[in-house]
């Protein structure tokens, strides 16, 4: 990956930062270091850090679902597809200790993240 002036500000942005910036708050931090960056600019590094596995997407805020019982999702980090798998277990796990302070657990939530049988399959055909 070609490390550009631009990706260069893009990453110092994210670094500089302790908690999960959107990619709106990353163009807003970066937008005077570098007034002719666009937001698309911002959007596609990032999605180049996340594939190289510079960063870690934490959340997807451009998909839905009509499935409202609690569930998990599968994420395939090559084709975006998701899958929902039903693990009723997770809400008798103990959650550690180090989170006793932050304030009231109301759900529990898993999101595994990998590569799908059918990305494996085009992969292995290659």
């Amino acid at each position: 990956m070609k490390l550009t002036h631009q990706r260069l500000q893009i990453l110092n942005a994210l670094m500089s930062v302790r908690d999960h910036p959107s990619a709106e708050d990353v163009f807003a931090a970066v937008k005077p270091k570098i007034p002719s960056i666009s937001f698309d600019t911002v959007y596609r590094a990032l999605a180049l850090f996340e594939r190289h596995g510079a960063i870690t997407k934490v959340q997807d805020k451009t998909r839905y679902e009509t499935e409202t019982r609690r569930h998990c999702h599968m994420i395939c980090t090559r084709c975006c597809k998701i899958e929902d798998f039903f693990w009723p277990e997770i809400e008798q796990l103990q959650v550690p200790d180090e989170t006793a302070g932050w304030g009231k657990i109301e759900q529990r939530y898993l999101e595994l993240r990998g590569v799908c049988q059918k990305c494996l399959a085009k992969d292995a055909q290659q």
